[in-house]
């Protein structure tokens, strides 16, 4: 990873920050997006301490895409080229919530944030030889078996795991998609499923069970170092080079569910997620 520039979201805590660490150890320049800058710097001084390269840190709160458009701006300055971006940041909320723009929040941090923010940042990308847009996703796709389109903001009901389940199975679509129109540019976009990580997502939730069930349930999930490999490996391998469109688990291609694979359901939502966020991509 020498020489190369690496932006990161939701980098501060989890899966995202031992990323984030071991990226840095392999010489990668970071820039982390955070919506906390505090834990932002905080987690920047520990990166220099290992003796790795100074991270940028830039402020993005997910959840407001005016906040990604300005981080956006801020990530890449001048004309410097971005060799990969890790969308890693994700959400699951127990009762429903909206963001400021009005939307259900699991799926704009979840797909919203993170469709946007990989349109404004592809002109970095392409100036980079060979970039890489890694989609951190789940197995979650599991819970449905479609987007739902009459309630995609849970207005008539609202069920965590059916919400948390659907912006999974955006992040594919939205990555098989993007991978078919990057087709020819030498730039890739893949996914994963980073296994049943004990990381702190859930616990802004308020309640007893916030607290509790992380501590309960850390005894069978895998540590946050190793929920991170398959997000270095699809960030770094030079095995992955020219692979694109695929579902990683455990550091290895596997199919997603079938409605996950489903190439008009990819356009469909695209189209969708273009005229909701007000962003249309630009491919070159």
């Amino acid at each position: 990873m020498q020489g190369k520039h690496v932006a990161i979201t939701g980098a501060t805590a989890g899966i995202g920050r031992a990323s984030a660490i071991e990226l840095a150890r392999r010489g990668a320049q970071l820039t982390l997006l955070c919506r906390s800058l505090d834990k932002g710097h905080e987690l920047a001084d520990e990166i220099v301490a290992l003796g790795a390269l100074q991270p940028r840190v830039v402020h993005m709160d997910m959840a407001e895409l005016a906040s990604v458009r300005e981080a956006a701006a801020q990530c890449v300055p001048g004309d410097e080229p971005l060799h990969v971006l890790l969308n890693n940041a994700g959400v699951v909320n127990t009762e429903r919530r909206l963001t400021v723009d009005g939307f259900e929040q699991t799926l704009a941090v979840n797909h919203f944030a993170p469709f946007l923010l990989t349109g404004l940042l592809l002109p970095a990308l392409y100036r980079a030889e060979n970039a890489r847009i890694v989609n951190v996703s789940s197995d979650a796709h599991t819970f449905v078996r479609g987007m739902d389109y009459d309630d995609m903001h849970c207005e008539k009901r609202y069920r965590t795991f059916t919400a948390y389940g659907r912006s999974k199975l955006a992040n594919i679509l939205f990555t098989r998609y993007l991978a078919q129109q990057l087709q020819g540019s030498g730039m890739t976009a893949n996914c994963l499923h980073p296994g049943a990580v004990s990381t702190s997502l859930g616990t802004q939730n308020p309640g007893l069970l916030s607290s509790l069930l992380p501590r309960l349930l850390k005894p069978f999930f895998r540590t946050p170092e190793k929920g991170a490999s398959t997000s270095i490996y699809l960030c770094s391998s030079e095995d992955l080079d020219g692979v694109s469109g695929e579902y990683f688990v455990n550091c290895k291609a596997v199919p997603a569910k079938p409605w996950a694979r489903d190439d008009e359901a990819a356009r469909a939502l695209w189209q969708y997620t273009e005229d909701a966020v007000g962003f249309h991509y630009a491919f070159s």
